[in-house]
C-alpha cells in the first residue's frame, strides 16, 4: 500500500490521460460512451450524469481528464508553491471521480458477484441473472472513476507528506502528535468501529424481516407486490443485509487482536502478524462504494422520490455516507496505530 501512494502521481498522470484521449474518442463518435442513453440507469434516476450525450459530453470528459492529468503531473514533479496548489485542486477532483460520479449500482455489483457464481444453479429469475448483468459496461466504468479518484488522492496525499518532510511511503514523522500518535488513533478508532458496526444494522433488520414475511417498514401489499414482480427478491435483500452484517464483524477487527494478529484457527498462517493492507485496503475500498450507494439514496430522498410511509425500503439507505465515513475513519486509526517505521524511514528516504 505505501508503494501504491508513493507512485499514485504518475499513476494519475496517466489514467487522466487515457482518459482524456477516451473523451476525445467518444465526442468524435467512437462507441462506448458510458452515460446518456448508452446507460441503461432505469429513467436515469441513480447517475447525476443521466442527461449526457457523447457530443458534447465527450469533449466536458476530455476536458475534466486533461485538468486531472495537469493536477497530477504537479503533483507529482511541482515545486512546493505549485503542489501546494494542486493539493488544492487534487482533493475535489478525487471525490467527484471517486464518490459523486458512480452511483448505488457499483454496491450492487460487488454485492451481487459472489451470488453470481452460483446464481445458475437458482431457480426463477435469479438463475437467468450473470455477470453480464450486474457489471455492464457503464457501471464498470464507474469502478475505473473510483480508481481514478484513488490514484489523485494517493497523489495529493505523498505530495501533502513530502512538504511536511514526513516519509512518503508510510507518512510518518519524525514523531507522531495530537490525534495522529497510536494511543490517540486507538481511542477514536474503537468510536469509528462502533458507528461503523451499529448504523448498517437498521438495514440488515429490515431485509431480514421482508424474507420472513414481517412488513417492517413497509406495507404487506409493498411485499407482495415485490415478491410478484421478482419472486425470490426478498431473499435476495437478506443476502445483501447479511453481507454487510458479516462486514461488520470484520469491521471489528481493526481494534481486535485477530485484527492484527492472525487467530489459531486458520491454518499456516495461525500466530503471523496480518499485513495492514490487507485491513486497510479493503477497508478504504468498501467504504467508497457504500458512501456512494447512499449517496444515490440521499440525493433521490431529497428530490422526493420515495414514499415516506414506506420509509423502510430507502431510511436505512440513506445513513450509509455516515457507515462509509466511520469504516474509512476505522481504517486510517488502524493504520495510525501499525504504521511504526517503515523500511524507508530506517533507511533515511522519504
Amino acid at each position: 500500500m505505501t508503494t501504491i501512494i508513493s507512485r499514485a502521481g504518475h499513476a494519475a498522470v496517466a489514467w487522466s490521460a487515457g482518459y482524456t484521449v477516451t473523451g476525445v474518442a467518444w465526442a468524435l463518435g467512437a462507441p462506448g460512451f458510458p452515460w446518456g442513453a448508452s446507460d441503461p440507469d432505469p429513467d436515469g434516476v441513480l447517475s447525476i450524469l443521466a442527461g449526457l450525450s457523447p457530443d458534447p459530453g465527450g469533449w466536458w470528459v476530455a476536458a475534466f481528464g486533461l485538468l486531472c492529468a495537469v493536477t497530477a503531473l504537479a503533483l507529482a514533479t511541482g515545486g512546493r508553491a505549485v503542489q501546494r496548489a494542486a493539493v488544492f485542486a487534487a482533493w475535489p477532483l478525487a471525490a467527484f471521480l471517486a464518490v459523486v460520479i458512480p452511483d448505488s449500482r457499483l454496491m450492487m455489483g460487488v454485492a451481487y458477484t459472489p451470488l453470481m457464481t452460483v446464481a445458475i444453479f437458482l431457480d426463477g429469475p435469479w438463475g437467468q441473472i450473470g455477470l453480464g448483468d450486474v457489471w455492464p459496461w457503464p457501471v464498470l466504468n464507474q469502478l475505473l472513476c473510483v480508481l481514478g479518484g484513488v490514484l489523485l488522492a494517493g497523489a495529493a496525499l505523498n505530495a501533502q507528506r513530502r512538504r511536511r518532510d514526513a516519509c512518503g511511503s508510510c507518512g510518518r514523522a519524525d514523531e507522531d502528535t495530537g490525534w495522529t500518535t497510536p494511543a490517540s488513533a486507538a481511542r477514536w478508532g474503537r468510536v469509528a468501529v462502533a458507528v461503523a458496526v451499529v448504523t448498517p444494522l437498521i438495514y440488515c433488520a429490515t431485509r431480514w424481516a421482508w424474507a420472513l414475511n414481517i412488513p417492517l417498514g413497509v406495507s404487506q401489499d409493498f411485499l407482495d407486490q415485490g415478491d410478484k414482480e421478482a419472486p425470490g427478491i426478498w431473499l435476495a435483500g437478506a443476502y445483501l443485509a447479511t453481507f454487510g452484517a458479516l462486514g461488520g464483524v470484520l469491521t471489528l477487527g481493526l481494534v481486535q487482536r485477530w485484527g492484527e494478529i492472525f487467530p489459531r484457527w486458520i491454518p499456516w498462517l495461525r500466530g503471523r502478524r496480518v499485513p495492514p493492507p490487507l485491513a486497510i485496503v479493503p477497508a478504504t475500498l468498501v467504504a467508497i462504494i457504500i458512501t456512494v450507494a447512499g449517496l444515490t439514496y440521499l440525493r433521490r430522498a431529497l428530490a422526493g422520490a420515495f414514499d415516506v410511509a414506506e420509509w423502510g425500503a430507502w431510511l436505512p439507505e440513506c445513513f450509509w455516507p455516515l457507515w462509509g465515513a466511520a469504516l474509512a475513519a476505522a481504517a486510517l486509526a488502524y493504520h495510525l496505530r501499525r504504521r511504526g517505521r517503515c523500511a524507508r524511514c530506517l533507511r533515511g528516504g522519504n
